[in-house]
């Protein structure tokens, strides 16, 4: 696949985006059938931004969930925005014959939502986060504010001492004065007295920390932006002085644009292409709206900006930074609850856990239980004599991978390893990258991204030579190897030694190892082999079921849903009178309870404390129900361009447990947001009397009391 040879490359967007424009498109009636992918995506967002508001979640908790769709809203718009914006940049003949649907339509309502959203922020920002640090004797200052003499003598000197080596600035009197703008770095705008001419001053958060606690009165906690301390400094720099200055920021596109993955060293180019991502053409300047239209005008000129590149924001950019946001000691009030992760009662004790899987499944659920066991099972497989093989799929490997080392210690042991390591994940290249050079020196066998297919299964092999046969032990998960995010989001992990499902893994395996993507699996669904096939067979028993009288349902749980064919196969099962309850972390492009087409649909989503991030596939099958977890949702990406794995749950113990969690989810009251018609999040209604239901809470607490009676 070409992707930056001017056809190639817009051949290969609109793969991705063809569809994603036109879901809006009429097909039955004149109706609309279809949410439109972003602007779903924008509406799960507007769910964190309502984490924010809502005063019932602890203060510091708020501010996480401002940084959390700051931090999305960025990637947003270098990735989503950027690529629609590549499409406005086509001859537009070769834009008619790809698209229906025009890429500007569709960038003005992105933009529309999105200034929505950000009123909104500001808002919550300034009238509900601010007023309750100040109740809670917490001061977040500006340069105005820095009264005491004692505030202004260590602002000073924090300025002279800390931040003055790592300044640049120039001033800008048009175009042929300006330097690069770095990809989310924030810099000043200042007007200068008596100068026709701005000043420009980088504001170094990537080598300081943007929030500095300041000296105050007993029982205060001060604390300033490092953008205030250069703010109320910037005469050291501008000696004729300043007028006003405005804080901007930059996103620029994050695609890396390859000329072919199919020659050369794909993972080399990868490489290359990583040093330029900082360098992409810009999607999105943020700027102070406090910046008169003229000045506006000016700094358009003098960046070489269109309009639509251009968006008011708040005095301060890089809401992400917030995730740093000091907090005083002794107030607990302000954070959520502790929830140390669990034991598992079979793993925490055993002396050998592959002992432990020759006896029986086990089933981990993240973040509610400790990850460790994971690189645990390496170590041990890496010391074990009878272990002659270790495999395993990266797709985001943590910058300090116990697995990553566990792997390098099966290697020194004279284990062979075998890594497929994805380098085609996105903002986690270079991790990637980085360990999979470290294995590859150590002498592992280490393979890199498949031209024109990601790898995004999470799965794990052993081979074990007992009583002179190779029997396989496999680790089948739902989310990423990686023991920081399994503090995050939530998982769930199959250990098992049943050769119905490891047989299998073997399989998938030998299938990413040979050149091409093809195979037989019997009690696997793997894409993009029989995926999609399967599923759609399951809902079609539902189909059959329901037309002969015989109950039929399905519960399905996955972070988004945008394949039009799996929905179309939705609506036909919600015509034949098949219940259908879905869980959707994120976009969801089927439109619930539409009358004639989808009223046996109901949706939710969960926005908490922890990232909803496990697939559950549960089907009713007559009576004789069937489970899958699986690390593919329902877009068209994951059921046909990227290696999946979805595996059934055989053991009946594990697959109660599992039900009995997906229940818990769909009563969630608390949580729990209803995706319908209208995009507008409401919450479920709750009636007097009724039980409160927060899901990830109660799963954390029936794990503890399950413990507690397993004793």
């Amino acid at each position: 696949m070409a992707l930056l040879n001017r056809a190639g490359f817009f051949v290969h967007l609109s793969i991705q985006f063809k569809k994603t424009l036109e879901l809006s498109a009429c097909s039955r009636s004149g109706r609309f059938m279809y949410h439109k992918r972003d602007i779903s995506w924008l509406s799960f967002n507007h769910r964190v931004l309502q984490e924010a508001r809502d005063p019932n979640v602890p203060l510091y908790e708020r501010i996480k969930f401002l940084a959390i769709y700051s931090s999305n809203l960025d990637e947003f718009y270098r990735v989503r925005v950027s690529s629609l914006r590549q499409f406005q940049r086509m001859d537009k003949q070769e834009r008619k014959s790809m698209l229906e649907v025009k890429p500007k339509k569709e960038l003005k309502e992105l933009k529309k939502i999105v200034h929505q959203q950000q009123v909104e922020f500001g808002i919550i920002f300034r009238s509900q986060i601010i007023p309750a640090l100040r109740e809670n004797n917490i001061f977040l200052l500006n340069d105005h504010q820095l009264f005491s003499k004692e505030q202004k003598e260590f602002a000073k000197t924090y300025f002279l001492e800390k931040i003055l080596p790592h300044l640049q600035h120039q001033r800008m009197a048009d175009k042929m004065d300006v330097p690069f703008l770095k990809n989310r770095s924030l810099y000043f705008v200042a007007r200068l007295i008596d100068a026709d001419e701005f000043g420009l001053v980088n504001i170094p958060s990537d080598v300081l920390p943007r929030f500095i606690a300041l000296p105050g009165l007993d029982g205060q906690f001060n604390v300033t932006f490092l953008d205030e301390i250069i703010r109320g400094n910037l005469h050291h720099l501008f000696p004729e002085g300043v007028q006003a200055a405005y804080s901007i920021k930059v996103s620029r596109d994050a695609e890396l644009y390859i000329d072919d993955e199919y020659t050369g060293d794909l993972r080399q180019k990868i490489k290359d292409s990583l040093a330029k991502r900082s360098s992409g053409a810009p999607t999105r300047m943020l700027y102070d709206s406090a910046m008169s239209i003229e000045e506006t005008k000016e700094l358009k000129e003098i960046f070489q900006l269109n309009k639509n590149d251009l968006f008011p924001g708040a005095r301060y950019h890089n809401f992400s930074d917030f995730f740093g946001f000091p907090a005083p000691d002794g107030k607990p009030e302000l954070h959520d609850e502790p929830m140390p992760p669990h034991v598992h009662p079979d793993l925490e004790n055993a002396a050998s856990i592959i002992k432990v899987m020759q006896q029986q499944d086990v089933l981990l659920h993240f973040p509610y239980q400790k990850y460790d066991y994971i690189p645990q099972l390496i170590k041990e497989a890496a010391n074990d004599p009878a272990v002659t093989e270790i495999k395993i799929t990266l797709y985001r490997v943590a910058k300090d991978s116990s697995i990553a080392k566990a792997l390098l210690e099966a290697q020194e042991n004279g284990k062979k390893v075998t890594v497929f390591v994805e380098v085609k994940a996105r903002f986690d290249e270079e991790s990637n990258l980085l360990w999979g050079e470290t294995l590859q020196i150590a002498g592992a066998k280490v393979m890199y991204s498949r031209p024109g297919i990601k790898v995004h299964s999470k799965i794990l092999l052993i081979s074990r030579l007992e009583a002179d046969a190779i029997r396989y032990y496999a680790y089948l998960g739902t989310g990423n190897f990686n023991e920081k995010t399994a503090t995050l989001y939530t998982d769930h992990a199959l250990l098992t030694a049943d050769p119905r499902l490891s047989n299998e893994v073997a399989d998938v395996f030998h299938l990413l190892e040979e050149t091409p993507l093809v195979g037989s699996f019997h009690h696997l669904m793997v894409s993009p082999v029989n995926s999609r096939q399967k599923f759609v067979a399951c809902v079609d028993r539902e189909i059959e079921n329901a037309k002969a009288g015989s109950p039929a349902w399905m519960m399905l749980k996955m972070n988004s849903l945008e394949d039009t064919a799996m929905i179309d196969k939705l609506y036909e099962a919600s015509l034949a009178g098949v219940q259908i309850k879905l869980i959707i972390r994120g976009i969801c492009c089927a439109i619930p309870g539409l009358p004639g087409l989808s009223e046996n649909i109901e949706a939710i989503s969960i926005i908490d404390r922890f990232l909803e991030h496990a697939r559950i596939y549960h089907f009713a099958n007559g009576g004789q129900e069937e489970l899958y977890l699986a690390s593919a949702d329902w877009m068209t990406r994951n059921l046909d361009r990227r290696v999946e794995v979805v595996f059934p749950i055989y053991n009946p113990d594990l697959k109660r447990e599992l039900i009995k969690f997906l229940h818990i989810q769909w009563a969630d009251n608390v949580k729990a947001r209803l995706i319908n018609a209208a995009l507008d999040n409401p919450r479920k209604v709750v009636s007097e009397g009724e039980i409160m239901v927060r899901a990830q809470k109660d799963i954390y607490l029936n794990l503890r009391t399950n413990l507690t009676t397993n004793k």
